[in-house]
């Protein structure tokens, strides 16, 4: 008997001892986090007028932040927390396609750094809190949560070389503003999961994060640019003014079941097919006469306000990865496609939508393909 209560007692003992093991861990509230990250974030003062965040991820002084905040520039500041400034010796890491930059100084002191999570994890959903520098504002923190994961180079435009590597991006309705780009984003655990960035500047609630898997692939590049180099090379990789003449156009019109209308209502997907055709119908002319930008401007503003404003999540959702596709592109004849392809995977899923519903179809769809004088010049033949 005694043997068996003493079988019992180490049986309980090692089942606590597992359970104790795998314990979950707590999530902080923002305020820890703040309290705990802040002497790791940094102010980058670039240039003349360039201001961003960064965050120190190596005690020896790397800091990471992003490409866009310290491009083209040789002058280049880290400003701590406690208000010491360091000049940049040097850029040990660079990815152009995914707009992250490491950076390095000598500092005089102890760094604190930051931890990074694993950004493949993260979800829709989940928690998060930036901590930046908007407009020249110190460590000025915001939450909010993952909107979504967008794939911003998917598999098949790399395997077509459309696009240079797999990239893709954190979608968050905490708000960014320049001076925050280079900033941390912190999971729950108050581990780094993404850099913040802003890459639609004009949309309401399209705010965005690099994923932080993507700095661990700079660590191994040991690259050793000076400050002259770098800035010699950022400079003479720039493309401004670029001519679309001979641009190359990929069609890619998304395949949307009609569930992508799922919490619209009838009145709804007929107001969504009637401003989708006012829009074609006043861009394509500028389009065709040669007016690139003006189409796609009027196409943009369409495809923000729905994004912003509809009613039912899929739709938001189609009009958030046409505007990050589009924002990805070069030229403005690109973009344009890329909404009008936008226009049309919707239009079509609109229609479907009506032959399963003839009794309270939208009267305002328009037939499938519009007539030529509201579309686009053909793209030119493969």
């Amino acid at each position: 008997m005694r043997r068996l209560r003493l079988v019992t007692v180490l049986a309980l003992v090692a089942s606590c001892a597992g359970t104790v093991g795998k314990a979950a861990r707590a999530p902080l509230t923002a305020k820890d986090i703040v309290q705990r990250a802040s002497p790791a974030i940094v102010r980058i003062e670039a240039g003349i007028d360039k201001i961003g965040t960064g965050f120190i991820v190596d005690k020896t002084g790397v800091v990471a932040t992003n490409l866009h905040v310290v491009a083209g520039e040789s002058a280049i500041k880290v400003r701590m927390y406690d208000g010491s400034q360091y000049p940049v010796m040097q850029i040990s890491g660079v990815d152009p396609d995914r707009d992250l930059a490491l950076l390095k100084i000598q500092p005089t002191k102890a760094l604190q750094t930051l931890k990074l999570g694993d950004s493949d994890a993260v979800s829709p959903g989940d928690q998060i809190v930036t901590i930046g520098n908007p407009l020249g504002l110190d460590y000025t923190v915001t939450s909010g949560l993952i909107s979504s994961v967008r794939q911003a180079c998917p598999p098949e435009d790399l395997a077509a070389g459309n696009c240079p590597k797999e990239f893709k991006v954190l979608q968050i309705s905490a708000a960014i503003s320049p001076g925050s780009s280079g900033g941390p984003l912190f999971n729950q655990f108050g581990e780094v999961v993404g850099v913040t960035t802003r890459i639609i500047l004009i949309g309401q609630n399209l705010n965005f994060a690099v994923p932080g898997n993507y700095l661990k692939p700079l660590f191994r590049q040991n690259a050793a640019l000076s400050p002259d180099q770098f800035a010699k090379a950022t400079r003479a990789s720039e493309r401004p003014n670029q001519s679309d003449d001979n641009v190359r156009i990929v069609r890619r019109v998304p395949v949307h079941e009609i569930t992508v209308f799922d919490g619209c209502k009838l009145e709804e997907i007929a107001d969504l097919v009637r401003q989708i055709g006012e829009a074609i119908e006043n861009g394509a002319p500028l389009y065709n006469d040669g007016k690139h930008e003006a189409c796609y401007r009027i196409y943009e503003g369409t495809a923000l306000k729905f994004e912003r404003d509809a009613a039912c999540n899929g739709v938001r959702s189609a009009f958030g990865d046409g505007l990050l596709r589009a924002n990805g592109l070069t030229t403005y004849k690109e973009k344009a496609w890329a909404m009008r392809d936008t226009f049309d995977g919707l239009l079509d899923a609109a229609q479907r939508w009506a032959e399963k519903h003839p009794q309270t179809a939208p009267k305002a769809a328009p037939p499938k393909g519009a007539p030529p004088a509201a579309a686009p010049a053909a793209p030119p033949k493969k």
